[in-house]
């Protein structure tokens, strides 16, 4: 039986920091109690209004939407939506009231209400100004709080609401305030209704509702920084609700409680919205083009002229059949609409790419928004858009990183600001904001919190206790205690859960004139008109979503063809290098020389192109899509390596199925050959194949096209078994395949940088370093720079600028990079541009009079040799008589200059920098110095030593995050050569199965997602000699995780394993810090003097470490099959089910099981199509999160290693 009772009041986590639970899932609590309505009225936005619409489609419950807002001068108000009509007048005051508002605080008013009262309903609760006059028994003011509404509204749309919480007085909450609220509505014949103020879905959830007070006031959690009084602002049922209602009755004065309920009931049925009527949900909205498709199709015909000399009949017979499809699905602007940005962004000098499966399109191609010629490379129209999809398609547009809001200045230019906004980002709760919110409400000293937060990978919140029992790096933490207990908790509570808005990346909507009546709108921090909706609910409105994404590898690209042109006086266009056919650039490929090419640079790749040794275009297609999961899954990547280097016969499971699969050797890779393949086997269109390829990603999906798959093949002539086996391959890829039209797209880049490397080496490392596009820190290209002969030449205050420069080196003039004075630790942009606008500089007192720059900033320029080429610091030519200037002599001239300024502050009353009469401080400073030496005629020589070979590279660590100079392995040299390193490029001289030590700097941690659903850490190290990458599967991560996630130099143990002509890698058996080996190594050398005995204590230690290991793994798995021997017998199930009993025994087996040797019993993610993945795989590519280094070389936040979001540690 339904129940008549409906929530008018509702604030779930869209209310920033205030709603305790998600949408669906107050959603999912009300259909339990039998609901047939909910309202959700969020705090200040309707963040939330499209999710929980669709969750009350799911679920059966109609939505009522509404927004609960701040009122300049009377308290707070709810403005619920009476249709769709109403919903456009919501957006739109939501809109108005952040415009005037401050950002992060809007504030509405009375008469903004007013301007936007069409269809909506105002709400007074006990929080308004007519209920704050209650409170006080004032019924004048209150009496005036409702005229002054009554001023802006219609008598029919002003209702009150009241609410019990139980709590005693007559405050807000209490039921003596609502029987009185409840009683002034009746005596001004106002409405009145029952709200429960809800908050949170279930009364168990308060104490996260206290910690989001906490955490939004930034203040400890305390009672008096709380909002509630007591638990019952939660989702409660009619018949929770029904004492309630009698209490309040009576107070009021009322004689029948069903009454209240009624008219609850009557307003709820009067505010129901139909997501789809109302709210726009599935309709599709374009801007306005009255060209249409004439305009479309003039504009590709003149394009295919220019892409084709002389176009085959069957190219024109394309275009014809696409621009069809595109007429009937109504879609002309949208491609218009694009093409004119694409235009727009290229007339600005702005280099401009398309990817995803929009590359398979010849309008497309025509257009100039994809460069890849579908033709050429066999690309179908069919998975990016069908006549049988009624969506939008979808293209994303690459562009220039560093110039992307120039182009979003652009589009809001030319489409107009009613009809353009940027698509909002709702950042939700993970693990390590979450334990920084939560530590800080429970006032936990900030250094325990962050050490603690950063000792998790970026998992899930809900996490949180799983990991502590199943990663061996969090189990060696000490993390176990009860306070500690209570902090997990609280933090899985808050999983999910938004913590703020703001702008989304890359996502901009572009719609017609009414595209404020279908979302609302504010300010974002960088002042683009931005929806208050995220990437997925605009796409469910329909609206067309255009993603422009700011590539670091397309900046990086551009500045290398300035500096080419700068050096060289030529201008290259590598848009047009077609065929893509440069041998030189495949060869490096193949070399897996490919650090700093886009796509092909993480250690995976560099195994796989070693393995592949790629000789075409195609190829690299072919690369880049094998490197997914599906492929991976289905076990497709060895079948075709092998197939590919003549090892075995490419087989095909019939003959039919030959002109799919022939470029990949009979392995299907490409979503585009699962679609040819079930057309080929069914006889269907394209169109109908793509359509049951994606219905394959989905358990349901893949029985109801089995239903249809079988007797369709039958028919076709094809036997049982042949169906069977392509079945079972079609089952296993579909879902987690890669599009070849993406992978085509992707492509263009990946050879265009390659292409650049090999031919312009130092313009393209001055492209990598100023842009940082890559998955590895700056060291490292300079790292390979020195590998390609790339001399880097170092910081100068007299020739570095603002950003990465080609210049010839001394001697023989080799091009070499010149460092950037961007990357001196706390240097502004205004400070590098007074330097460089003030260059060259005779001296430091020169340069610190006229250039200005902060006294910290002038230390770390002396410190990492900015001045060394003016005082010959280093060289071989002395500085003249009076002895050789140092840098110690440097750094004691700005002390003196430092306290000159404080006298000219205090003597003159100025800031330094300004003009003043007399002699200044540094005029002093140059009368007292001996002018007959120009070269040194500012500096003291002192007779202080020079700073000593590590004490510069500390000091480069420090201020540049980089060994600019030389790599820091040099320091280690003796060491590593002593103990029987192998290097990186000796590696390919020994046999697969060896057993090598190997030693290096660590640049890079990932944990991606393989087959086995296991944990999986891929380490990269840098030995000065080229990368060195280490795999840790989860019987090697036990005792050496806490190492590989928080040391920065390492020595590693591995088994080499050799594929194919250059495929290299190494299974890691274990890791040890660098500087404690080389500790015990020196101690054992200055203890006994003997060599030999020094290298033994090492390999000793390494040893019976290994042999530990080893000992640990083979007891974690006798004790892991006895846990699983003994599961069969036991009540509970994975997860945290069972009494406490069966609980704390299971944790207790768990630990047993995974220690040290292992994970302990894992739980993995089952994706519907059955891949397997571990939780604490990456959901991004290492280089997102730069990573700190030690204090014995720097200060943290120096980027001197990347960590994927999976790693764990600092």
């Amino acid at each position: 039986m339904t129940d008549p009772f409906v929530h008018l009041r509702v604030a779930s986590g869209y209310s920033l920091q205030y709603g305790a639970s998600h949408p669906s899932v107050l959603v999912e609590a009300a259909a339990g109690h039998d609901m047939d309505t909910l309202a959700l009225t969020d705090r200040d936005g309707l963040y939330g209004a499209v999710r929980f619409a669709k969750a009350c489609m799911a679920s059966g419950v109609a939505p009522v939407v509404g927004a609960d807002l701040a009122v300049e001068g009377a308290g707070r108000a709810v403005v619920l939506a009476e249709s769709r009509r109403g919903w456009g007048s919501l957006c739109r005051l939501v809109t108005a009231t952040h415009a005037r508002g401050e950002r992060g605080a809007p504030v509405t008013t009375r008469s903004l209400v007013g301007e936007h009262r069409d269809d909506v309903v105002v709400v007074l609760g006990p929080d308004s100004d007519l209920g704050s006059a209650l409170v006080a028994r004032d019924e004048r003011r209150a009496e005036a709080a409702l005229r002054g509404w009554l001023e802006v509204v219609e008598a029919h749309q002003l209702v009150i609401g009241v609410t019990d919480h139980h709590l005693a007085g007559a405050g807000v909450g209490s039921a003596r305030l609502a029987g009185r609220m409840l009683a002034f509505a009746d005596a001004h014949g106002v409405a009145g209704v029952l709200t429960n103020a809800v908050r949170m879905a279930r009364k168990s959830d308060a104490p996260v509702a206290d910690v989001l007070d906490a955490a939004r006031r930034l203040v400890p959690l305390d009672v008096r920084n709380v909002d509630r009084r007591n638990a019952e602002g939660y989702l409660k049922s009619g018949k929770e609700m029904l004492a309630t209602v009698e209490e309040v009755t009576l107070l009021a004065g009322r004689r029948d409680p069903a009454r209240l309920v009624a008219d609850t009931r009557h307003l709820a049925l009067r505010c129901r919205l139909d997501p789809v009527a109302d709210l726009g949900i599935g309709e599709i909205h374009l801007p306005e083009f009255p060209g249409g498709i004439a305009e479309l199709r003039a504009r590709c015909e003149a394009g295919l002229g220019a892409r084709y000399a002389a176009p085959a009949a069957s190219t024109v017979d394309r275009l014809d059949d696409e621009l069809a499809v595109i007429e009937q699905m109504g879609f002309a602007a949208y491609f218009l609409t694009v093409a004119q940005v694409v235009d727009s962004v290229r007339e600005m000098g702005i280099r401009v790419a398309a990817r995803g499966s929009g590359a398979g399109s010849l309008v497309n191609y025509c257009l100039g928004i994809s460069g890849v010629d579908p033709i050429a490379y066999d690309l179908i129209m069919e998975r990016f858009l069908s006549p049988l999809r009624r969506a939008l398609p979808d293209i994303d547009i690459d562009v220039e990183s560093a110039r992307r809001l120039e182009v979003y200045d652009r589009v809001f230019a030319d489409f107009g600001a009613d009809r353009v906004a940027a698509v909002a980002m709702l950042d939700t709760y993970r693990v390590r904001h979450a334990i920084r919110d939560v530590g800080a409400a429970m006032s936990l000293p900030p250094g325990d919190i962050d050490q603690i937060a950063k000792s998790f990978p970026h998992i899930r919140a809900r996490d949180v206790r799983h990991a502590l029992r199943e990663l061996p790096e969090l189990r060696r933490a000490n993390l176990g205690d009860e306070q500690l207990r209570v902090l997990f908790e609280l933090v899985e509570g808050l999983d999910g859960l938004p913590r703020h808005v703001a702008l989304h990346p890359c996502g901009v909507i572009l719609s017609d004139a009414t595209l404020g009546e279908r979302t609302p709108v504010e300010s974002s921090f960088g002042g683009y008109a931005m929806s208050q909706f995220d990437k997925d609910d605009v796409e469910d409105l329909g609206l067309l979503k255009l993603d422009i994404l700011g590539i670091r590898m397309q900046s990086s690209m551009a500045h290398a063809l300035d500096e080419i042109e700068r050096v060289d006086g030529e201008r290259i266009d590598i848009d047009a290098l077609a065929p893509y056919d440069d041998p030189d650039v495949y060869a490096m490929i193949s070399r897996a020389e490919t650090i700093g090419c886009f796509q092909i640079e993480s250690p995976g790749q560099r195994e796989l192109v070693g393995k592949f040794s790629p000789s075409e275009f195609n190829d690299l297609v072919i690369d880049i899509s094998l490197f997914r999961p599906g492929p991976v899954k289905s076990d497709m990547v060895v079948p075709f390596l092998r197939a590919r280097n003549g090892w075995s016969e490419a087989t095909y499971l019939h003959p039919d199925l030959v002109p799919a699969l022939a470029e990949t050797r009979g392995v299907i890779v490409f979503h585009e050959q699962v679609i040819k393949v079930v057309a080929v086997m069914t006889g269907c269109s394209l169109a109908y194949g793509d359509e049951a390829r994606r219905a394959l990603g989905s358990p349901e999906g893949q029985e109801d096209v089995r239903h249809w798959f079988y007797p369709a093949a039958r028919a076709q002539g094809y036997a049982e078994a042949l169906i069977d086996d392509v079945w079972a391959i079609l089952v296993s890829f579909a879902s987690f395949g890669f599009c070849k039209a993406h992978a085509a797209a992707f492509a263009l880049p990946t050879y265009q940088s390659a292409w650049l490397k090999w031919h312009h080496p130092a313009a393209f490392v001055s492209g990598l370093l100023t842009h940082d596009p890559g998955m590895y820190p700056k060291r490292l290209i300079l790292a390979e720079a020195r590998r390609m002969g790339v001399p880097v030449l170092p910081l100068d205050v007299n020739a570095s600028g603002e950003v990465y420069r080609v210049e010839a080196a001394e001697g023989d003039g080799t091009l070499g990079v010149r460092l950037a004075l961007t990357d001196v630790k706390n240097i502004s942009a205004a400070e590098v541009e007074r330097i460089v606008a003030g260059q060259p500089y005779a001296g430091l007192v020169d340069f610190w009079q006229r250039a200005r720059p902060g006294s910290d900033v002038a230390e770390h320029l002396v410190l990492a040799g900015a001045f060394d080429a003016l005082y010959g610091i280093g060289s071989v030519r002395g500085p003249g008589a009076r002895g050789r200037v140092t840098r110690r002599d440097l750094l004691l001239t700005l002390a003196d200059l430092e306290r000159l300024d404080r006298v000219d502050a205090r003597a003159h009353g100025r800031a330094r920098g300004l003009g003043s009469g007399g002699a200044t401080g540094h005029q002093a400073v140059q009368l007292a110095l001996d002018f007959t030496e120009p070269a040194t005629c500012d500096v003291v020589v002192s007779g202080l030593p020079e700073m000593t070979a590590e004490e510069r590279m500390a000091a480069e660590l420090a201020v540049l995050g980089m060994d600019a100079t030389r790599h820091v392995m040099e320091d280690h040299r003796e060491f590593v050569e002593a103990i029987g390193v192998t290097h990186a490029d000796e590696q390919m001289k020994r046999r697969s199965g060896s057993r090598l030590l190997v030693a290096g700097v660590k640049v890079a941690t990932q944990t991606p997602p393989v087959k086995s659903g296991k944990r999986v850490v891929f380490l990269t190290l840098d030995d000065g000699t080229g990368p060195v990458d280490l795999t840790f599967f989860e019987d090697a991560q036990g005792p050496f995780a806490t190492t590989v996630f928080n040391s920065w130099l390492l020595v590693g143990v591995g088994e080499l394993r050799r594929t194919g002509a250059r495929g290299v890698s190494l299974r890691a058996l274990g890791a040890w810090d660098l500087l404690h080996l080389e500790a015990l190594w020196r101690s054992t050398l200055e203890a006994t003097g003997d060599p030999r005995a020094a290298v033994a204590a090492v390999h000793e230690l390494v040893d019976a470490d290994l042999a530990a290991r080893a000992a640990a793994v083979a007891e974690g798995e006798r004790a892991r099959a006895d846990w699983n021997a003994r599961a069969q017998d036991r009540p509970y199930a994975d997860g945290d089910g069972g009494s406490q009993g069966e609980r704390a025994r299971r944790r207790a087996d768990t630990e047993h099981a995974g220690a040290a040797g292992g994970m302990g019993q894992r739980r993995v993610l089952i994706h519907p199509s059955g891949f397997v993945q571990s939780p604490y795989t990456d959901v991004a590519p290492a280089g997102e999160s730069p990573r700190s280094v030690p204090r014995k070389f720097a200060d943290p936040g120096r980027k001197l290693w990347h960590s994927s979001p999976g790693s764990s540690g600092r």
